[in-house]
This record gives structure tokens, sequence and C-alpha cells, in this order.
């Protein structure tokens, strides 16, 4: 075929490409244990049946069967591996010749185990692009990926050996538009757009025909070409095997939906079968391509909140210092003391109150709960914690997202401390991702938002690490991700203060000095020796005495906070206050002393 054979074709129609290999292979053999791939050694016949099969129901495009085919996944040799992808290009070229049909060598992602660095995963990707170009591949299909990282260095290693070369990329997204790394489709197509060479892209797997005509239907569809190749629904796990449902008539019809929308080319992902394509084909026969070519088809999905003033944002993002003060919700239902010191510490002028979500892996009432409360009935802003121990993404998701509904637009994105040992047999952590990934999940969610009304979100700061480079790196990776802010651990030394000042100054983020009054000498000594992270002087410890009233080590705490909060006040963009067992009139005095 001619250089730019398929960007040439869709300029004019739409591209129909053939449906499940795996998955059809596995029911037409009755071998669900084994992956097809090692068929085009073992079983070629099969192989050829099957795309013969696409070809006849209206395929204008067959993958090559090597999705998997890579020494990680496959646990074999590199010849072993040569041979399935050599075997694999020569079966499906010998089906398309002389049948005006493409042939795309289809490349899946490898699996990523911990004994394999990112370099011996690049450098088995380019190998097998290698052995592609050298058996003379004109079109590359990058399938069922969940990143755009890779994508970027396999189009400018296939374009510097070929520019001819044509190049295809999809991605798997679920029925929310996102991928299994957390990453949302609106960043992924901001993404490809911006990557020269790269004749189409789009999604394929892990959704059904109709979620991602849901999908499709919101975006802009007016500035590349687009590809939409998903499973034939959901499937049912039976015994051992990976069932779908018999849905081709739907599929076909919500697939001309899809077309109707703009998408250039379209096939079937896992589930799917010839009827599938061949339903498609029919009715692609009826569908009137020029009216349908490159329009835009973006709704409207303006939220119908108006925008919610946020006081304690503009203050900072204006270079105004800021107060914070956190509270601990109960460990009980008996929430009086929370809310008596919401409202002591709203007369004390404070900016915003931060909510703890479990500090310690020990359950109290939900921040986030706790946080609408003290918004609705107090009427000062909140910050809730949101730690991703407890939660799954589509947790995070739903919380936040009723939170935003609440009305409450900051927060502070962690990844949660670990539950405590004796409870580890009992309770499971879930950690699905980490903070640096829950503020890129969030972002993602920014730009679902039609308006400028959005998520504000800061992350923690440990400055005491003993490797400030990496302390700095991680900084960076939560900016990137969007974080606006961060609130350090406590602070009690000047040597402390002076990595926090280097920190603000070589990233550039705002940040909130961590200030944690001592309230005696067992409090302190159990801090100091208890907590990671939380490292208190001798000096300071000392200013306390074990036989000293409450009253009187009070003020001592105070005083040393007062100290710490001056020392703070020319570093910091504000202050972030954490109150000890409740005694919200403590942080009052405090701030009457630094005002």
């Amino acid at each position: 075929m001619k250089n730019n054979a398929i960007k040439s074709y869709i300029e004019e129609n739409i591209l129909l490409i053939d449906g499940a290999m795996g998955t059809f292979y596995a029911s037409q053999e009755n071998d669900y244990s084994n992956s097809s791939e090692k068929a085009n050694i073992h079983n070629p016949e099969a192989i050829k049946n099957i795309h013969n099969a696409y070809i006849n129901a209206g395929a204008k495009l067959i993958r090559t069967n090597t999705f998997l085919a890579n020494r990680f996944d496959m646990a074999c040799t590199i010849e072993e591996v040569n041979e399935v992808l050599k075997k694999g290009f020569d079966i499906a070229t010998a089906c398309a010749k002389n049948k005006d049909v493409f042939v795309a060598c289809s490349i899946g992602p490898i699996t990523e185990v911990s004994e394999s660095s990112d370099i011996e995963i690049l450098q088995e990707y380019f190998r097998i692009i290698d052995v592609f170009l050298s058996l003379g591949a004109k079109t590359f299909i990058f399938e069922t990926f969940s990143h755009t990282d890779y994508i970027q260095k396999f189009l400018s290693y296939i374009l510097d050996k070929n520019k001819n070369v044509e190049v295809i990329a999809l991605f798997t997204i679920n029925s929310h538009g996102y991928s299994k790394k957390g990453i949302g489709h609106k960043r992924m197509v901001a993404e490809l757009n911006t990557l020269e060479g790269l004749t189409a892209f789009g999604f394929n797997c892990g959704v059904g025909a109709g979620h991602l005509y849901n999908i499709y239907k919101n975006m802009d569809l007016d500035q590349k070409f687009y590809a939409a190749v998903p499973n034939a629904g959901y499937p049912e796990k039976i015994y051992d095997r990976t069932l779908y449902m018999d849905n081709a008539d739907y599929f076909a019809d919500k697939i001309i939906d899809i077309c109707k929308l703009g998408v250039k080319i379209v096939g079937g992902c896992c589930g799917t079968t010839p009827t599938h394509i061949q339903r498609i084909s029919e009715q692609l026969k009826n569908l009137e391509i020029e009216a349908y070519t490159k329009r835009s088809h973006k709704e409207s999905r303006d939220l119908v909140f108006q925008k919610r003033e946020n006081p304690f944002w503009d203050k900072l993002d204006k270079g105004e210092f800021v107060i914070a003060v956190e509270i601990d919700p109960p460990f009980g239902y008996d929430i009086s003391k929370l809310m008596e010191a919401a409202h002591i510490l709203k007369a004390e002028g404070v900016d915003i109150l931060t909510i703890a979500d479990s500090p310690l892996g020990k359950m109290r009432l939900d921040s986030l709960m706790m946080s609408a409360k003290i918004y609705r009935e107090v009427g000062i802003d909140v910050m809730p914690h949101i730690c991703c121990r407890d939660k799954n993404v589509i947790a995070l998701k739903s919380v936040i997202s009723a939170a935003y509904v609440e009305g409450i637009r900051n927060y502070l994105l962690v990844t949660g401390d670990p539950l405590p040992d004796i409870l580890r047999n009992e309770i499971k952590s879930v950690f699905n991702m980490n903070s640096v990934k829950l503020m890129s999940l969030v972002k993602e969610m920014n730009e679902e938002l039609t308006n400028d009304d959005v998520f504000i979100y800061g992350g923690a700061l440990n400055p005491k690490g003993v490797n400030l480079e990496k302390i700095i790196e991680k900084v960076c990776r939560k900016k990137e991700a969007g974080a606006k802010y961060l609130l350090t651990q406590p602070i009690y030394t000047n040597e402390d203060i002076q990595r926090v000042k280097e920190i603000k100054e070589r990233t550039g983020i705002k940040i909130l000095g961590g200030i944690l009054p001592l309230v005696s000498y067992k409090n302190a000594r159990f801090i100091n020796n208890e907590f990671v992270g939380m490292n208190i002087p001798d000096n300071v410890i000392s200013r306390f005495r074990p036989e000293m009233s409450r009253e009187v080590a009070e003020e001592i705490g105070i005083d040393i906070s007062v100290e710490v909060g001056k020392a703070l006040k020319g570093v910091v963009d504000g202050l972030y206050l954490m109150t000890p067992f409740n005694r919200a009139t403590m942080i009052g005095k405090i701030l009457n002393r630094l005002r």
C-alpha cells in the first residue's frame, strides 16, 4: 500500500478494524488457559481462520496476533518471542494479500514487575518494534495502554527509522473515563494532540460501547482522527472462563452512534467476534460519512452551582498571611467538643480549619462529613484531610465529588498513616494510590469542571529527611500534580526553619509552617519517642518538668509555640497549628500573642 495509506483512507472513509483475537480464539478452540500468541507456532491454521473470518465480515484492517508477544509476559526466550512475532506477521499479511486490507502490528503493554527496570521494559518494546520493521511493517497499533508515557518514545523511535510508517495508539479506560493509573481521558487526549506523526488515537478495552459513546459525545472531535475499539460489554467469570454477552446487534448500533460523532476508526476488543464486525459493516454501508466527518459534538456540561467564594485560597494566593488550625474528629458519637472548638477558633479569626482523616490509622468520625457539618453550621472554611489508606479510586472520587456538592473546595491530600500492627490481621489497608497520584486524580477532576470553581488542594511536607534533594524532588512532583500549598510537620528548631526556607525558595510552592503546641513533660517525651518525623530537641523538652501543673506546663507550651511562630513568620506563607487534645483556647492564646 502507498505511504500514509490509512490516513488517506480515513480522510474519506470510516476504517473498520477486526474484533478480538484472544477471547475469540479461546472460545473457538476451547482453550482458556493459554495465550493465543503461542498458536502462531503451534496452531497457525486457527489464527489464519480467525483473520479470514474478520476479513470476510468486512474488516479493512486486521491486527497481528502478537498483543502479548514479549519475553516478560510469555516467560520465554528472545528467540521464541521473535518466532511468535514473525509467524504472527506472516499469517496476517498472507491473509490480507490481494484483499485491500491493512495489517497493523499489535503491541500491548508489557506487564511491569518489580524485577524489571524501566530501561529493560523500554528496550523490550524497541526490540519488538525492530523485529516488525525488519519484516517490512507499515503500520503499528499500540493498544490497551493506561498512560501516554511510552507513546512519544515509540513514535520517535519508529519514525526515526522509517518516516512513512503509520502509528495508532489505543488506551484502556473505565466507564468514568479513567485509566488504571488514574489518568483521565481528557488529559490523555490533550497530551496526544501534541504528538506529531501519530496517525490516530483513541480508546479500547476496559469499557463497553455504550459507555465509550457517552465519553466521546462530550469530547470535541474536531482536531484529530479518533478510534473507538470497545469490549462487547462487561464480562462474567464462570469457573475459569471469561464470558461476554452475545450482543452483536446492540454493539453495532452503538458503534454507528460513535461514528456519527466523528470517530473514523472503529472495531472490537475483548468479547467481540466476526459477527459483531459483520453487523457494523452492514450498517456502515448505509451511513453517509460526509454528514458526520470531523464535527464537534461537545455538549455543555456547565454545573448548576454558582461559584463559591474561597476566602482562604484568595487570601493565600494574594500573598497574605493565613492561619490554618487542625482539629481532630472524635472516636465516638459525641461531637460537642469538636463543634465547640470550631466556634472558638472561628471567633479567634482563624482562616480555615483542617480536619484529620483517622490519624495514626485509628478510626475517628469521617473527616469529610465532619467538615461539611462544620462548614454548614459554624460558617468557617474547612480543609478535610483525605488519605489513600482506606478507599480505592472509586470511593475517593465519590467522596471528593460529594464534598464539592457540599461546598467544600479546599483539601489536604495525603498518603495516610499505616494501620497499627495489632489491627493488620483484622483490617486491610487499600493504598490504591499515594498522595501524588491522588493529586493527579483531583487535577483530572478539575479539568471536568467547565467553570473556574475548582478543587484547591495541598499536601504534607516533612522537611526533616536526610536527603534534601529527594524532599525537593517530591515537592516538585506534588506541585506538578496540582498542589497549591504544603503543610509541614511540627517544627521546633531553627535548622528545620532554614530547611523550609530553602525548600520554598527552590520550589516556589506556598508553605504553611506546622506548630504542635506541647502541653506537658510527658506529652513532649511521648511525641519525641513515639512518632516518626517529630523530633523535639532536648533543650525544648527540658523547659518542662514532670511535676509542673497543667496550667504552668500549658504556658510553657504557648511560649514555645509563639517563639516558633515568630521565627516562621518571615519564612512561610502561613501557620498550621495542630490543636492538642481539643484545647482550642490554647490555640487562641498563641494566636493573640502572635498578632
